[in-house]
C-alpha cells in the first residue's frame, strides 16, 4: 500500500506536464522534446536512466584522478574503497529520496502545487527539520555545488592543454570559463537529459580507452608500486574517492525533474555498480602501467602517448565537462533565483540575466585554485562527507525518530531489518565518515593543498606543466 501512495502522490503533477507535452505531434515538436526535454515524457526507463547520467556525470572528470588516488592508496585499498564508498554513496542517496518522497507527498495533502517551482534539498530538510536544519544543508550544498563548478573548469582547462599547449592553463580556464557561462540559458534539469544520457557514453569511451591504452602500452620501464607510503597521501587518496560516490548533492532537483521519481532508487543503485565497471578498470590499468610517477601527475591523459585516441577522450571529456558544470551550477542558479525572486517567471532572458552574478566566482576560484586532483580530495572531506553522508542520515533519523512518524511514514524500509537496522546502518555512515572521511581526510587533504600551494603558489598559470611550459 505505501508504494502505490508514492506513485498516486508522486505521479500527480507529472501527469499533468504528460497531457501537456501530448498534444504536440509534429516532428520538430518530437525532436524538441527529445534534445530539449530529454525524450517522450511516457518512456519511464529513458527518462530515469538519463537522470542518473545526470547524476554520475561527477565521474567524467574524477575518472582522471582516481589512478593518481590509486598510487597515493596502493592496488588493494584503492579498489576495497571503491566498493566501500559506491556502496554508502547508494545507501545516503536512497536516504535523500525518502526523505523528498515523504516531504514532498505532505505538502502535496495540503495542497501545494509544485508545477512551477523547483524542490531543493534545503526546503526538504526546513519542511521536516525546521530553519536550522535548513541553513546547515543550504551552507553545506551550495558550497559543495559552487566547488563542483569550480573544479569542472580546471578539469577542462587541464584536459585541453593536453591536445593544445601553446596557451597556458590558466589562459584555457579564462576560455572555458566564458563558454561554460552559457549555461544560464538553460531553464532546468529537464533540459539535460538526453545530453547528459550522451555524456555517461563519453565518459564511457574515456573509461576505457584509459584501460586498454594502459595495457597496451605496459609498464613503464623501472615502474614501482610503493604506495601507500605516508599516513597524509593514503587518506587523501581515500577521499578523493569519497568525492568520486558523492555527487548525488543534486539528488532531490534530479528526482524533480523525473517523470517517474520512485524509481530512483533502484536506478541510482544500478548506476553505481554501472560506475564501478567503468571506474575500477581504469584506475588499477593507470597504476599498474606507470605506478609511482602517478603521484606528480594528477591527470592520467598526461602520462599517456597522444594518439588520435587521446583526442577523441579530451574532446569527449570537454563535451562532458560543460554539461557536468551546467548540472552543478543549475541548483546554485535555483537558490540565487529563488533569494532574488525571479524562480517562477516564465522569461528565460530574465532567467538567465539574474543567473550571471553566480557564475562570477565560480571562474575566479578555478584561476586561483588550479589544484586538479588535490582540490577534489579537499572538498571531499570538508564539504562532501557532511553535505551527502552525514546531514542525510542524521535527517533520516530525527525525522522517522517518532512511533508516529514511523508508522505514517510513506515509505517504510523493506530491508535492512527494517527501522531498527536502519538506524543502526545511519549510525555507522555519521561515525565513520566524520572520523575517517572528515577528520582524517580533511587533515590529510589539507595537508596536501596547502603544499600544492606552497610549491605552485596561487594564480599559477600553467599547473603540473613541463618547465618550460609552466
Amino acid at each position: 500500500m505505501a508504494s502505490e501512495r508514492v506513485e498516486t502522490v508522486i505521479a500527480g503533477n507529472y501527469k499533468e506536464m504528460e497531457r501537456e507535452e501530448g498534444n504536440s505531434r509534429s516532428t520538430r515538436s518530437k525532436m524538441s522534446n527529445l534534445f530539449w526535454h530529454g525524450g517522450s515524457v511516457y518512456d519511464a526507463w529513458f527518462s530515469c536512466a538519463s537522470n542518473q547520467a545526470i547524476l554520475y556525470t561527477y565521474v567524467a572528470q574524477v575518472l582522471l584522478t582516481l589512478p593518481y588516488s590509486f598510487s597515493q592508496l596502493g592496488m588493494l585499498s584503492g579498489i576495497l574503497f571503491q566498493l566501500f564508498y559506491g556502496l554508502m554513496g547508494s545507501w545516503t542517496a536512497y536516504l535523500i529520496s525518502v526523505l523528498y518522497v515523504e516531504y514532498r507527498t505532505r505538502k502535496e495533502r495540503e495542497k501545494v502545487d509544485f508545477r512551477n517551482h523547483v524542490i531543493q534539498w534545503f526546503e526538504v530538510l526546513d519542511g521536516l527539520l525546521g530553519k536550522h536544519w535548513r541553513n546547515a544543508g543550504l551552507v553545506f550544498n551550495c558550497t559543495f555545488l559552487l566547488f563542483g563548478s569550480v573544479i569542472q573548469l580546471i578539469a577542462c582547462a587541464s584536459n585541453i592543454y593536453y591536445i593544445n599547449d601553446n596557451l597556458d592553463k590558466r589562459t584555457w580556464t579564462y576560455i572555458f570559463g566564458a563558454c561554460c557561462a552559457t549555461t544560464v540559458f538553460i531553464p532546468s534539469f529537464h533540459n539535460y537529459r538526453i545530453w547528459s544520457f550522451l555524456g555517461l557514453m563519453m565518459t564511457t569511451y574515456t573509461a576505457w580507452y584509459l584501460t586498454i591504452a594502459s595495457l597496451i602500452h605496459g609498464q613503464v620501464e623501472g615502474v614501482k608500486h610503493s604506495g601507500p607510503t605516508t599516513m597524509v597521501l593514503y587518506f587523501t587518496g581515500a577521499t578523493n574517492i569519497l568525492y568520486t560516490f558523492g555527487g548525488h548533492a543534486v539528488t532531490v532537483e534530479i528526482m524533480h525533474a523525473m517523470w517517474k521519481p520512485q524509481k530512483f532508487k533502484l536506478i541510482y543503485l544500478v548506476a553505481t555498480l554501472y560506475v564501478l565497471t567503468l571506474t575500477l578498470p581504469s584506475a588499477s590499468a593507470v597504476y599498474w602501467a606507470f605506478g609511482d610517477l602517478l603521484l606528480t601527475h594528477s591527470n592520467a591523459l598526461s602520462l599517456l602517448p597522444r594518439t588520435r585516441y587521446r583526442d577523441t577522450a579530451v574532446i569527449l571529456m570537454l563535451i562532458h565537462q560543460f554539461i557536468t558544470f551546467g548540472f552543478a551550477c543549475t541548483p546554485l542558479y535555483f537558490v540565487w533565483e529563488k533569494l532574488i525572486r525571479v524562480h517562477e517567471t516564465k522569461s528565460v532572458l530574465k532567467r538567465a540575466s539574474a543567473r550571471l552574478p553566480v557564475v562570477i566566482p565560480i571562474w575566479f576560484l578555478a584561476i586561483i585554485f588550479p589544484f586538479f586532483g588535490p582540490i577534489n580530495s579537499t572538498v571531499g572531506s570538508l564539504l562532501v562527507s557532511f553535505t551527502v553522508y552525514i546531514i542525510p542520515a542524521l535527517a533520516h533519523m530525527i525525522t522517522f525518530s517518532s512511533a508516529s512518524a514511523r508508522e505514517n511514514a510513506v515509505e517504510r524500509p523493506s530491508f535492512l531489518g527494517g527501522w531498527i537496522g536502519q538506524f543502526c546502518m545511519n549510525i555507522f555512515v555519521v561515525v565513520w565518515v566524520f572520523i575517517v572521511g572528515f577528520g582524517f581526510g580533511g587533515w590529510a587533504s589539507m595537508l596536501n593543498f596547502i603544499h600544492q600551494i606552497d610549491t605552485f603558489g596561487l594564480f599559477t598559470k600553467c599547473y603540473q606543466c613541463p618547465p618550460h611550459k609552466a
